[in-house]
């Protein structure tokens, strides 16, 4: 019997997909050397008028967010995120692809990702097994009969599958695959030391996301009405305008560190007392592993509303609704170390640092279960 051909389909769409299509593939590889793992942009294979309607929902979402919340709303709980004739259309290239690779499992990091493989499946192009790496994303176009597993983030989520008609023996609550250095964490002293934060200062991580969006301005003038000595590091993605911006606004703080994209991520959550940041699926989840709380703040129409509502039910940090409300809050947790503390337990209780791993070991299973 030979090694596993897996590919693993995801979307450019923010941090999430990518770094769950990343951290399977190596924890793939890990547990099963010489398993053929690939890990593919899935829109890159479709025809170009296709990922052009794939990704219009940008417009909306820059410019009438409200819009946008009311398609996603419809979105959420329609069976299919599209139109079935466009997508088995637009996806001809990506079906010749798959084909030609002749994989044992396809894994598919985005719900429209998975419906298109879905529906190569149900018109008989492929004989593989179909994974759904679902990430803080439950969308009911998501319950398809083709896929045969789910990795899912949390149990709460594995519950709103099987009430929208997923079978629960098909639900795996590994959660979130993460990069791997997030199971195997540095110490936090030694980590402010080499990051040049003194023992003793509060630090407050403000993240604006892979792609770098949100409003900084606001939050800066919530931030300098704190009478407090802290430390801001402000971590801007891949966005440059967004860092230059931030520069400008804090040239005269000498506390406030500027970074762009960043490597090392994990070291600044493990540094950090607390975060302010968009709710996304990966600093969610990184950040339970850190043990790092979150205040929500400034999140998208549509799933990242929702998240926020789950932060707040397990415990791990509050939805900021108000910007007014930004600095009060940060004032009241860093000078209240009991509730902080509280917070924290609680991030880490929901921590899930091997997640790729667990992910990684059922996705093998169900192929050596698929060839017997």
């Amino acid at each position: 019997m030979g090694k596993p051909n897996i590919l693993i389909l995801t979307v450019p769409h923010g941090a999430s997909h990518q770094g769950a299509a990343s951290g399977l593939a190596r924890a793939l590889v890990e547990i099963e050397p010489g398993a053929t793992v690939e890990v593919v942009d899935a829109l890159r294979h479709c025809a170009r008028w296709f990922r052009a309607y794939y990704n219009s929902y940008e417009i909306p979402l820059k410019y009438w967010p409200g819009l946008w919340g009311w398609i996603e709303s419809v979105q959420h709980r329609a069976d299919s995120t599209g139109p079935r004739w466009l997508y088995r259309h637009g996806a001809r290239s990506l079906y010749r692809f798959i084909e030609g690779l002749t994989p044992d499992v396809v894994v598919a990091t985005e719900v429209g990702v998975a419906e298109l493989a879905a529906l190569h499946k149900r018109a008989g192009g492929g004989q593989y097994r179909l994974v759904g790496v679902e990430l803080m994303d439950f969308n009911q176009a998501w319950v398809q009969p083709e896929v045969d597993l789910y990795i899912v983030t949390h149990e709460d989520l594995g519950a709103e599958l099987v009430a929208a008609g997923a079978a629960r023996a098909k639900i795996v609550c590994s959660g979130q695959p993460l990069n791997p250095a997030f199971a195997a964490l540095p110490s936090r002293d030694k980590t402010r030391a080499r990051l040049g934060i003194e023992p003793e200062i509060p630090v407050l991580l403000v993240l604006f996301g892979g792609t770098g969006f949100g409003k900084p301005r606001e939050i800066l003038n919530q931030l300098q009405r704190l009478d407090r000595s802290l430390e801001v590091v402000f971590i801007t993605g891949r966005n440059r305008r967004l860092e230059a911006e931030v520069r400008r606004l804090t040239q005269t703080q000498p506390r406030a560190r500027v970074l762009g994209w960043v490597d090392n991520v994990y070291e600044w959550m493990v540094a950090a007392d607390l975060m302010v940041s968009k709710p996304g699926g990966s600093t969610l989840t990184e950040g339970f592993a850190c043990g790092l709380p979150m205040l929500a703040y400034d999140p998208l129409p549509g799933n990242e509303r929702r998240t926020c509502a789950w932060i707040e039910k397990w415990g791990a940090g509050y939805w900021v609704r108000h910007t007014e409300e930004l600095g009060p809050t940060v004032d009241r947790l860093l000078g209240n170390r009991e509730e902080l503390e509280r917070l924290r337990t609680r991030a880490k209780a929901l921590a899930r640092p091997h997640a790729a791993y667990e992910g990684a070991r059922a996705i093998l299973k169900l192929c050596r279960d698929s060839r017997q």
